[in-house]
């Protein structure tokens, strides 16, 4: 398993696919991404660049939920990639009550937009990264570069598109 850098999120062209970009953070710094959906997308980036919404979103919601029962998120976990899905977990640990660990299976864009919100590590199986993970050439965009074509795709939207 390794610890994964959360680069951001990137519109995939001419597509309009958004996607999550994780990264290695040690070894031979491999990026894994992972297409989601438009509204995992949102909350991800707005989460990323401390955007309150009028009203919380989901995940603000399962992280609040999370922290009133005691419960703390300790990882989230990129676990496999089947027939071009990827699958995670939230590792849970109860406080109190002898840190009884819990693991919940959860899409890797809902996972990721909880971790965020929680300042939460992420991690990817070495299986995973194998298979999906790839080297960036120098010619490929930077972190800049990604965040700036999300913030061009984040135009197009406005909080009150998640009220309900």
């Amino acid at each position: 398993m390794q610890e994964m850098e959360l680069l951001g999120v990137r519109v995939e062209m001419p597509s309009n696919a958004p996607m999550v970009l994780l990264r290695e953070r040690s070894g031979r710094g491999r990026t894994v991404q992972i297409f989601i959906g438009a509204t995992e997308a949102t909350a991800i980036a707005l989460a990323l660049d401390g955007v309150d919404t009028p009203r919380p979103m989901t995940h603000d919601l399962l992280a609040e939920v999370l922290g009133n029962l005691d419960v703390e998120l300790s990882a989230v976990v990129v676990t496999e990639l089947r027939d071009k899905t990827f699958f995670a977990e939230l590792h849970l640990r109860r406080q109190g009550q002898g840190g009884e660990p819990i693991v919940v299976s959860a899409r890797p864009s809902d996972a990721v937009a909880v971790a965020v919100r929680t300042g939460t590590s992420i991690y990817a199986a070495e299986e995973v990264i194998a298979e999906a993970g790839y080297t960036e050439d120098a010619d490929d965009d930077g972190p800049e570069e990604v965040v700036e074509e999300f913030k061009e795709f984040l135009d197009t939207i406005s909080p009150e598109d998640f009220e309900d």
